[in-house]
Parts: C-alpha cells; sequence; structure tokens
C-alpha cells in the first residue's frame, strides 16, 4: 500500500507529492502569469517562483504530517494558495512609492492580482490574503492558511540567511564549480 497524504480530497502518494505541485504550477503560469514572478527576487536570491514552490512542497510535508495524527487538509487548495501568496506581480525591491510597507500591503496586491487571473476557493483567498500574519493583524481561518503562514516564514528565513551568510545553495555551487 503506498503511503500518502490524507486530504479532503482523497489521497496524494508520497513520491508524487514534487510532481503534484510542479503539475499546479506549470496549470497557473499557463493559465495566469506565475511565470512572471521568475524574474523577480524574494529573499537572497531567490526567485518569488522559487520561493513560492518551496513553501508550496513544504506545507505538502507539513499536511503529511497532520495526516498521520488524523487532521485532514485540502491540498489541492493547499498548494494553489502556496504557489499564489506572493503573487502580487512586481519587484518589492524598487524604490517605487508603492512598494513601501511591502510586508503589510503585499497579500493584498497578491489576492487581487490571484483573482485577476483564477478563479479562487474561500480557502485559497484566506491563505494569501492572511499569510502575513501577525503584520497583517487578523490571524488566517483555515487550516490550510495557518500551514502556509508558518511554512512561509520557515523558508523566508532560511533564504534570507543562506543569502547572507553564504549557505547551502552557496556551497553547491562552489562543489559544481571545483
Amino acid at each position: 500500500m503506498k503511503k500518502g497524504y490524507a486530504t479532503r480530497r482523497g489521497k496524494i502518494a508520497v513520491e508524487d507529492a514534487a510532481a503534484y505541485v510542479r503539475d499546479l504550477a506549470q496549470r497557473l503560469e499557463a493559465r495566469g502569469r506565475l511565470g512572471a514572478t521568475r524574474s523577480f527576487i524574494q529573499h537572497g536570491d531567490v526567485s518569488v517562483y522559487d520561493h513560492v514552490l518551496a513553501v508550496a512542497k513544504t506545507s505538502i510535508c507539513m499536511a503529511r504530517v497532520l495526516s498521520r495524527v488524523g487532521i485532514a487538509v485540502d491540498v489541492h487548495a493547499l498548494v494553489r494558495g502556496a504557489l499564489l501568496h506572493d503573487y502580487f506581480l512586481y519587484d518589492w525591491h524598487d524604490s517605487d512609492p508603492s512598494h513601501r510597507l511591502h510586508g503589510f500591503k503585499h497579500p493584498f496586491f497578491a489576492l487581487e492580482r490571484a483573482e485577476e487571473d483564477f478563479d479562487l476557493t474561500p480557502i485559497e483567498r484566506n491563505i494569501i490574503a492572511r499569510h502575513m500574519f501577525p503584520l497583517v493583524p487578523i490571524p488566517p481561518a483555515c487550516r490550510e492558511a495557518w500551514i502556509v503562514c508558518l511554512v512561509d516564514k520557515a523558508c523566508a528565513l532560511g533564504e534570507t540567511i543562506d543569502g547572507r551568510i553564504g549557505g547551502s545553495r552557496q556551497v553547491k555551487r562552489k562543489r559544481k564549480r571545483a
């Protein structure tokens, strides 16, 4: 019997999780502007695209842990919300005055852009709008949004530290050159 993630829509086999994230990302890229996020830097030297992929994959890992204790998660909404949580579609490092207070405002810009391009479920909207809690003072209202909120912070921390102190990505690059 294959191990998998208990979801509200059935099971996704463990070995299929990364493929599931890639497939959803490709569909969002084909129907919307997710591909544009490849050209914007999020944390350190990580693109917004790579960041949201990492958040989606790590969120599935957390859903797997929760499924082991009997807590079901809507993995489809979880992954779509994770892939769209930073869908603000601009380079927040630019000195443009509209990018001031990016940390506080970008969830609302991301939700606006995502609603322009996709039909979103209430769970996906909650994930996008509330992923910056506590900077955005209203907490997530569903377990999927809590997962992305926590995973986003963990991924952002890792990406930021890695980019500043020379973490594993820089070590891997040096090895490839040698």
